[in-house]
């Protein structure tokens, strides 16, 4: 982990942190004694950050435990204990990213930031010496093949794109056949925002999966792209993509725009998701492999 990336971490986390890190330091204020105004208040903060309130009231629990069979002196070492449990609700898991070849569908609501993760993946990625491919598979806003194909030549990679409209299975099966021709070992495919309670659209995502694992030579994974702002809803349409296309991760952006920031640990628990890649900028050097350890200081103000 880089100085550098942490410190942007910790800066994007900020609007959870007052709600974890600060009000924890309100108590630690007040005196010592951790008794029992500071487990319910911390259970209503980790509550707040939506963690979910079946993992906040489990963490406290265990901190409870921790806190006596270890004698924890105070609040502030309880602080310190805590960020080892939250890293513990987010397990540590290789980056499926990083296989080698690989093709990567990524899909979710509009909005979430699909096509700039792609960008963001295919820069990083080329800068890596990987041969990229990237596919415009939004095919019905042209704003979205325009900023892919933007992302793309800052990227300096191939982008394959069709005039709008076209039939989104159509782009993959041809994204495939260039990055066949073309020798591409990581092929990257952007895909159309749509609701997730929209039968219709949901079988057409369906449809882009089959085709992406039929004409893949590399295994083909599945990445949701989830704005943390969002919260609970974002939960919500974890569910429901996970059910339909049995999703390989997830990518959390926006971190930065939110105080709700423990929706990575409610989405981790509940539906097993490594997540892949958390976002709290715009730049490339600003959506950055996640570490669970350093998001759980992050999140708290640990250091």
């Amino acid at each position: 982990m880089s100085p550098g990336w942490f410190d942007r971490l910790s800066a994007g986390l900020s609007r959870t942190r007052d709600q974890i890190g600060d009000r924890i330091a309100e108590i630690v204020g007040r005196g010592p004694d951790v008794g029992e105004e500071f487990w319910e208040y911390l259970e209503e903060t980790l509550i707040a950050a939506d963690m979910g309130a079946a993992a906040s009231s489990e963490i406290v629990e265990r901190l409870k435990t921790r806190a006596r069979r270890e004698d924890l002196p105070d609040a502030t070492a309880v602080g310190s204990a805590l960020v080892d449990l939250i890293a513990n609700e987010l397990p540590a898991v290789s980056d499926p990213l990083a296989a080698n070849p690989l093709t990567v569908l990524f899909v979710g609501v509009n909005g979430t930031g699909k096509t700039t993760s792609v960008g963001k993946i295919a820069a990083e990625a080329a800068a890596a010496g990987r041969r990229v491919v990237v596919g415009s598979a939004d095919t019905y806003r042209a704003a979205a093949i325009e900023q892919l194909r933007v992302w793309a030549d800052r990227a300096g990679v191939p982008v394959v794109e069709r005039e709008r409209g076209t039939d989104p299975a159509s782009v993959v099966f041809d994204t495939l056949a260039k990055a066949r021709e073309l020798g591409g070992d990581l092929v990257l495919i952007d895909t159309a925002g749509r609701l997730h309670t929209s039968t219709d659209l949901m079988q057409e995502l369906r449809k882009v999966q089959r085709v992406a694992k039929a004409q893949s030579t590399a295994p083909v994974c599945s990445l949701l792209v989830l704005d943390a702002t969002t919260g609970q809803n974002g939960l919500q349409q974890a569910r429901l993509f996970n059910e339909a296309l049995e999703l390989d991760g997830i990518i959390l952006t926006k971190l930065d725009g939110t105080a709700r920031g423990g929706i990575a640990v409610a989405i981790a628990r509940e539906l097993g998701l490594p997540i892949v890649r958390i976002g709290v900028g715009e730049s490339v050097e600003d959506l950055h492999a996640f570490d669970a350890t350093e998001f759980a200081r992050a999140l708290t103000g640990a250091r």
